[in-house]
């Protein structure tokens, strides 16, 4: 990262705060001694060993930067293995400190600058990220494993584009057809002649159903890829209905977990 500007005192001591609550005051020694930083600020509480510790930093570099080295040092994803919802919260804190010097610490342990918020309203309305839509709801991980980087990046445009893209992928890849959209689902998922089916076929219903879902599979490419594929971004205003895409997504993923290839 470029050289940050230093932040103010008082988004230095919030920013002690929120990464006091972070670990322990074994793991904040653990980090320094790590960073071949000394702690002679005489304190005990970890917010106030950290917010003495900050300004030093600052104050001898003349930037932010040894600051967010450390944050980056013991903010780390892997120190919450199993508890991403509590790496989450800590996260949300410090981007609504740091957004005010327009930079977000992403869900992969990265910086990254952004436009700065201006006031107190726009940096929490920041934090109403889609991973907040997502509460509640399960990805797949093929939807992932295709949009991921998109999503860190809060680049919801291409996150969509990207997951129907991989949706096309996985049918591909399951059935050994080639081809693309409604030619593609067509081919695969014929009722008289299936590659792939969603169930047994030996019912009306089960008919019916193997349709649908090819159906739903065909909408997809329909009216969400193709329109992304030819639109202009800057005319998108799809933020707000990428968790549903992308919930939809998952789904099909998931009744393609469960399909039987009929036929080679």
């Amino acid at each position: 990262m470029s050289i940050v500007s230093p932040f103010r005192e008082g988004q230095v001591e919030a920013l002690a705060r929120v990464i006091g609550e972070c670990g322990s005051g074994t793991d904040i020694s653990r980090v320094l001694g790590d960073r071949g930083l000394v702690d002679d600020s005489g304190e005990s509480t970890k917010w106030r060993r950290l917010y003495w510790i900050f300004l030093k930093i600052q104050r001898e570099h003349k930037s932010a930067n040894g600051i967010l080295d450390f944050i980056q040092s013991f903010l780390i994803p892997a120190r919450f293995a199993g508890r991403s919802e509590e790496f989450e919260g800590h996260r949300e804190k410090l981007n609504a400190i740091l957004a005010f010097s327009g930079i977000e610490y992403g869900a992969d342990g990265e910086f990254r600058t952004r436009e700065p918020a201006r006031t107190l309203d726009e940096a929490e309305m920041r934090l109403r990220t889609i991973q907040a839509k997502f509460k509640g709801r399960r990805l797949h991980s093929e939807v992932l494993k295709y949009c991921n980087t998109e999503l860190l990046q809060y680049n919801y445009f291409h996150a969509v584009f990207e997951a129907t893209k991989g949706l096309a992928q996985r049918i591909r890849d399951d059935s050994g057809v080639d081809g693309d959209g409604a030619a593609l689902v067509d081919r695969v998922f014929s009722v008289e002649h299936p590659v792939l089916a969603f169930n047994t076929l030996q019912s009306e219903t089960e008919k019916s159903e193997h349709k649908g879902f090819a159906a739903l599979l065909k909408g997809c490419f329909a009216a969400v890829r193709n329109p992304l594929a030819h639109e202009p971004k800057i005319l998108w205003e799809g933020e707000d209905d990428a968790a549903d895409y992308l919930s939809l997504i998952s789904l099909l993923h998931r009744k393609l977990d469960e399909c039987v290839r009929v036929r080679m």
